[in-house]
């Protein structure tokens, strides 16, 4: 799964600048090791009731299997270290699915391998020889990662003492295509063929392979299924399982779960989902029919022979629409006619911006096709690099020698740089005429470069960044750290491509401390260098420059609404929410900034319209809309036939930067999984397991009958505050256009909105005010559920602890899972309503105890 973010990235580095300018810039790390004086489980953020290791790095669940009344949660873990590495598998076990007991470490890394995801079943009819009919195995089937090729190949091991310890396979690996993305193997029993019956993923290939054994060593190929649905990022950690559709026996479907990262539905990972029919050999999904967008005005569809009244800057634009693709493009499709806007004129490296004529907003949407790179509209970067803010410069690199700062390897040579090295594409955006650039003798090179202590005596510390993205607990760092006590505690590095940009960290709570910059050259493969210089200290942050392939809303000056490709050539769908600038006067402007990989930008067909259109992502279906439910895979053997089912509470777009300590990651709470017809469409339905409730502490706190009308209310008993609750609540709808509960409010406005929103009919949580959300540009921000009303009124399940909330809509047909990071202190729980009035018709609110007691 993106355990393997190594492989990932080799292969996305070379194609696709990552979106952001300088992402983990601003982000303070976690300590490495919690208060000495802090008893385990109870740190500032530790999850009371979801599964979390005492100390280190944890991601996707695995081998998932129930055996002799034990439900085994297996998990990526790196016993050696609170971020991403060496990647074994953790152990843990319940009886109930609420109460875990860590287990020593199961599966280890070795020189090797490193052991990445996979599942377990138990081989009761010992078709392996590995137990005995009387003590049937416990096999796991993993992903072996070889650390010398990256090749990636499926692997067993077997225990015979109830899964405490554990032996591997010597006639390893059991299938090798020699494929450094084929990972993730579910494996289960399939009755009516008497086999085993494997799924796997072809990440890269957005598919999913079937394979079939006797004996889970000698497996037979049986189909694929793919390219479907999201496609935006790799496919991951595949599920196949039957359940019956509305509890009917006789009418059973099979679901197919494809975790993807990135091009999620909220944006980074995520867990899609598809229904339809398996036969024992080929899984068929249903047939979802053709999309129609929503009729409206078609402003603007390149169809001319000139931009008309539209304005250009720069060249990469050119002077009119393109027919389609470029020269040197791959084949551009999705958009309309046979015109469009297309930014690959002299390729990647030209910029320029596109920009219509203003006008009144009349429309309650604008609908548009967008294609190309992945480079969002970031707030406070500027379309033109300024001169550096006042400050004292650590660091300028134009002596023609690194001074008293330090080196080891051979990375950087003796001296700095003076621009471009031999065989690099052009470097720019740097100051003066010398730089740091690691590329001496190309990517192969490595080292560190680290300078004398200094004191940290301003607000902020800048400094231009440029080279390769590999961060700071990726396996082989290009970054920029800084160092307090000889610890990271910021860190930055590159965006794959070769311009220098502004990163700027805020080092207040820094003051007075003595600190070293050190700069990590640690990574031979694509990208495996940095270019730094104009380190230094300011009362102002540098603004970076505009890195975006992104189509804009100006309003008032302001950039209000913004989308950008997928890193495709097909262009898709997108919306734009106009309805808040009603008569207000408005331009459209298409900007390309980003000369790196994907550095074009692909538009069409706007128009104006009352409903909005929906991509591609929007019309999947999704097990979770949250940013925080990834690598979401399924329990064999359940008792009673139980379908249940938990994901990896967390998004590789912020996972390694999370502010917990000393372990990092935590899973969601088990959900019992079912399926139902709901308005004429079979939907994947999920509820937290009923076990939850044993944690119910036995006097709740109840309100009804409260009626708000554009305003927040706390509920008047105090005991309905918490930092643990379990929330049962029935709206009914009035004349409000949003409304619903705040949890984990408290001073400064903090706050966690769980609403619903009658306008666009969907459930919502809104973290933007929930407590830390400044250490990634990606973790603020609004996650939304498609849930219709049912006789009038609203139904929601919340689940709120320590660092997350978990929101079911309905009877659990909308499901949305995002971590919060308040303060403690922060404990509120408010009724609330806007533009209108909404009744809470009751709200029950349990105190949940700690499941580590």
């Amino acid at each position: 799964m993106t355990s393997r973010r190594v492989s990932r990235h080799a292969r996305v580095r070379m194609t696709a600048a990552v979106a952001t300018v300088c992402a983990l810039s601003a982000t303070p790390l976690a300590p490495r090791a919690a208060a000495a004086d802090i008893p385990p489980y109870t740190e500032t953020y530790r999850p009371q009731f979801h599964f979390t290791p005492e100390k280190n790095w944890m991601n996707d669940p695995n081998g998932l299997v129930y055996h002799q009344g034990e439900y085994h949660l297996f998990y990526q873990y790196n016993p050696n270290g609170n971020s991403w590495g060496d990647m074994s598998w953790g152990h843990a076990v319940s009886k109930d699915l609420v109460h875990w007991r860590e287990l020593p470490l199961a599966l280890s890394h070795d020189d090797s391998e490193m052991v990445f995801s996979g599942s377990a079943v138990v081989d009761r009819d010992n078709t392996t020889g590995f137990g005995t009919k009387k003590n049937p195995p416990m096999v796991a089937v993993y992903t072996s990662h070889d650390k010398d090729t990256g090749v990636q190949a499926q692997s067993l091991a077997y225990s015979t003492d109830r899964g405490r310890t554990w032996t591997k396979y010597q006639g390893n690996p059991v299938i090798d295509i020699a494929s450094k993305d084929f990972r993730d193997p579910k494996v289960q029993w399939y009755a009516p063929t008497r086999s085993w019956l494997m799924t796997v993923s072809l990440s890269a290939e957005h598919k999913v392979r079937f394979y079939s054994s006797k004996n889970l060593k000698d497996w037979t190929q049986l189909s694929e299924f793919g390219p479907s649905g999201a496609t935006g990022g790799v496919w991951e950690c595949p599920d196949l399982f039957p359940l019956a559709v509305d509890g009917d026996p006789d009418n059973i479907k099979w679901v197919l779960v494809v975790n993807i990262n990135p091009g999620g539905i909220a944006g980074g990972s995520a867990a899609q989902y598809f229904v339809g029919d398996f036969d024992g050999e080929t899984f068929t999904a249903e047939d979802k029919g053709t999309y129609t967008p929503p009729a409206g005005t078609v402003v603007q569809d390149f169809e001319g022979t000139d931009f008309g009244s539209w304005t250009s800057t720069g060249t990469a634009f050119g002077q009119s629409p393109a027919a389609g693709t470029v020269q040197g493009q791959g084949t551009v499709d999705g958009f309309d006619g046979k015109g469009l806007a297309n930014s690959f004129h002299s390729g990647d490296g030209a910029t320029g911006t596109l920009t219509s004529p203003s006008f009144t907003v009349d429309s309650g949407y604008l609908n548009f096709k967008v294609g190309g790179g992945r480079h969002p509209h970031m707030a406070g970067t500027v379309m033109e690099q300024g001169p550096p803010p006042a400050g004292t410069v650590l660091a300028d690199f134009e002596g023609g020698t690194y001074g008293d700062w330090t080196t080891t390897g051979d990375a950087f040579g003796t001296a700095p740089a003076t621009g471009t090295l031999p065989g690099q594409q052009e470097v720019s955006g740097f100051q003066g005429s010398g730089l740091v650039n690691s590329f001496l003798n190309g990517d192969s090179t490595t080292g560190t470069l680290t300078s004398p202590e200094f004191t940290i005596d301003r607000a902020y510390l800048n400094l231009l960044v440029g080279g390769g993205h590999h961060p700071v607990g990726s396996d082989n760092p290009t970054a920029v750290e800084l160092l307090v006590g000889g610890q990271v505690v910021r860190s930055t590095t590159g965006q794959d491509g070769e311009a220098l940009n502004w990163a700027s960290w805020d080092v207040k709570d820094l003051a007075g401390k003595q600190a070293q910059i050190k700069i990590v050259d640690d990574n031979s493969g694509g990208w495996g260098h940095l270019n730094v210089d104009h380190i230094m200290l300011s009362d102002t942050r540098a603004q970076p420059v505009s890195q975006e392939t992104s189509v804009n809303l100006v309003v008032d000056g302001r950039v209000v609404r913004s989308a950008t490709g997928s890193n495709s050539e097909t262009l898709d769908w997108a919306s734009f929410d106009m309805r808040p600038y009603a008569g207000k006067e408005a331009r459209i402007q298409l900007v390309d900034m980003n000369t790196a990989g994907w550095g074009h930008l692909l538009a069409d067909r706007f128009t104006a319209a009352e409903t909005p259109a929906k991509s591609v992502v929007q019309r999947a279906d999704w097990a979770d809309y949250g940013k925080d439910y990834y690598a979401a895979v399924s329990w064999e053997n359940a008792p009673g036939g139980k379908r249940y089912m938990i994901g990896w509470m967390n998004n590789w777009d912020y996972g390694g930067a999370v502010p917990t300590s000393p372990w990092r990651g935590a899973q969601s709470i088990p959900r019992e999984m079912s399926l139902r017809t709901v308005d004429g469409r079979i939907r994947l339905i999920s509820r937290p397991v009923n076990s939850v409730a044993s944690l119910r502490q036995p006097y709740p706190v109840s309100a009804s009958g409260i009626t708000v009308r554009n305003t927040s209310k706390a509920l008047a008993d105090p005991a309905a505050r918490g930092k643990a609750l379990d929330i049962e609540a029935t709206f009914s709808l009035k004349d409000a256009d949003r409304f619903g509960l705040k949890v984990r409010t408290g001073a400064g406005g903090e706050e966690t909105v769980i609403g619903y929103d009658t306008t666009t009919q969907e459930l919502y949580v809104d973290r933007t005010r929930s407590g830390a959300v400044d250490f990634n540009s990606t973790f603020p921000g609004v996650q939304t559920a498609p849930l219709r009303a049912e006789n009038g009124k609203v139904k929601l399940r919340i689940l709120v602890d320590w660092s997350s909330v978990e929101v079911f809509g309905g009877n659990g047909e909308a499901a949305i899972t995002d971590q919060i990071f308040p303060d403690p202190a922060s404990q509120g729980v408010e009724v609330f309503a806007e533009n209108g009035s909404a009744k809470l018709d009751r709200a029950v609110i349990w105190h949940l105890d700690s499941a580590h007691k």
